[in-house]
């Protein structure tokens, strides 16, 4: 029996790869996604992983960069189901005695609650807060000149220096340094790395200019919107079919692979040349991380009443200590007081969880490959800025690096980034090259997080890749 052709076949069923997939069907080409999993989703699937009427989001959460993709606003992703939930504060970074750094979505309301060091972080963040719809879509796509180049040159004056460097340096307080600090940890690098500072400054420009919103019913619904958008225009999905070698494909034009070079290289090697293998090879994966879910009998006890009014919480204490612990993590050590991302999303969706009770959402870094159980460090260090926490505990799940990797492959030795977050590679993914999503088969595409703009659910990087694809392969311009 003769196999059904396409124009296109995507491997993989992530945000990428649907975003990609939705390009090419817009594109009137006809489109397979195919999905390992027996569910779409990769990074943003939700379940209930502890107990029933707990949904919990199995990797990511909080959805900033979602909001304020450029290829999401095209596709008006509200029509389709999607409903963002924005927290009163964006983000609360917990202090000891009681006290905690506040991130409002006003700046002028963060600033005041800064104090002495408010004049000077408003000065840092207010240029581009005033400029967010020309800022976000300079940095969701790959490496060109900019076309507000004043503007990235501001931008790349603060976005290269270390995160201590610039804290130390700019702010006289614990609450700012440290609020600061715990935005630059999410590029899971030690932070007195140079382009540390950029993570924190996009960061907080997320939170002033949009919140740091999660979606209503879990993350898995932006994945919902995605398929039903793209089935609606006639593209396919098949679940539960795994990709292990380019024979498995149906017969396609071109294929799209929303996955890491490492598997690419697995499915596809023996069809690019040596060069461009070994420049795969040489690609560095992050550093991994360990995940908790929590089925809970209230709202978390803060010693800060404050954060129950924040979606995001960041557990770490001062920047000193953030900085030990993403320090100790990267040189291949365990913290024993970890920087823990905090999320309690069913304060604002009461579809997470039954009538009374809370879900709870955490995670550490880790080293890659880790397998050190790090829930007593986590919840002891929950525990000493919220008393009780423990005590509300009805049940939990947990994830070590190597169960994150067996949920989503993409996930190598537990990243959930695609990839280490170094400057040169996180500019360059995988490697340098004008056009990172085309390869030199002319059929094979890379449309993963191990693209620019990197990791986040904004399906950028598959819409980066079609477009690539739509130009070099099939000759449609758009």
């Amino acid at each position: 029996m003769n196999q059904k052709s396409y124009h296109a076949v995507v491997v993989g069923a992530g945000p990428n790869g649907l975003s990609a997939a939705i390009v090419l069907a817009q594109a009137g080409l006809s489109v397979c996604v195919l999905e390992a999993k027996e569910t779409i989703g990769g990074g943003a699937r939700t379940a209930e992983l502890t107990l029933p009427g707990f949904l919990h989001d199995i990797c990511s959460a909080i959805h900033p960069v979602g909001v304020v993709s450029p290829f999401f606003r095209t596709l008006n992703l509200e029509k389709w189901g999607v409903e963002w939930v924005y927290p009163e504060i964006a983000l609360a970074h917990v202090l000891e005695d009681g006290e905690a750094a506040l991130m409002y979505p006003s700046l002028e309301e963060t600033a005041q609650a800064l104090g002495v060091d408010g004049e000077a972080y408003s000065r840092m963040v207010k240029p581009f807060v005033e400029r967010a719809e020309d800022f976000f879509p300079e940095i969701l796509k790959p490496v060109r000149f900019p076309r507000h180049p004043f503007l990235m040159q501001r931008f790349g004056l603060v976005a290269l220096r270390s995160c201590m460097g610039l804290a130390m340096s700019r702010f006289q307080t614990d609450k700012a340094r440290a609020l600061f600090a715990g935005c630059c940890a999410h590029s899971v690098l030690p932070l007195e790395q140079t382009g540390t500072a950029s993570f924190g400054l996009v960061l907080a420009l997320a939170g002033h200019a949009i919140n740091w919103p999660c979606v209503r019913g879990g993350s898995i619904k932006i994945i919902d919107a995605l398929a039903d958008c793209l089935k609606s225009m006639g593209g396919e999905i098949r679940t539960a079919s795994p990709v292990k070698s380019m024979k498995e494909l149906p017969p396609a034009r071109g294929v799209l692979f929303d996955l890491t070079p490492r598997q690419i290289l697995e499915i596809a090697g023996e069809q690019l040349p040596e060069g461009y293998r070994g420049k795969l090879r040489k690609f560095r994966y992050g550093p991994g991380v360990f995940k908790i879910d929590w089925a809970l009998g209230g709202p978390v006890p803060w010693k800060n009443k404050e954060c129950l009014r924040a979606a995001t919480v960041h557990v770490g204490g001062t920047i000193n200590e953030v900085a030990e612990s993403e320090r100790t993590m990267y040189t291949g050590g365990h913290a024993e007081r970890p920087f823990v991302l905090f999320a309690q999303q069913s304060l604002f969706d009461d579809t997470r969880a039954p009538a009374g009770k809370q879900t709870g959402w955490a995670y550490c870094h880790v080293p890659s490959g880790s397998t050190v159980d790090m829930t007593e460090r986590i919840e002891r260090q929950i525990e000493r800025f919220a008393p009780g926490f423990r005590d509300l505990i009805l049940a939990r799940h947990t994830l070590n690096t190597q169960e994150v990797e067996a949920h989503n492959p993409n996930m190598i030795g537990g990243d959930i980034g695609g990839g280490a977050n170094d400057l040169w590679q996180f500019l360059a993914r995988p490697f340098p090259r004008y056009d990172p999503y085309s390869t030199p088969n002319e059929k094979i595409f890379l449309c993963s997080s191990s693209t620019p703009p990197g990791g986040g659910v904004h399906g950028m990087c598959g819409y980066w890749a079609a477009q690539s694809a739509l130009k070099n392969l099939f000759r449609i311009k758009r």
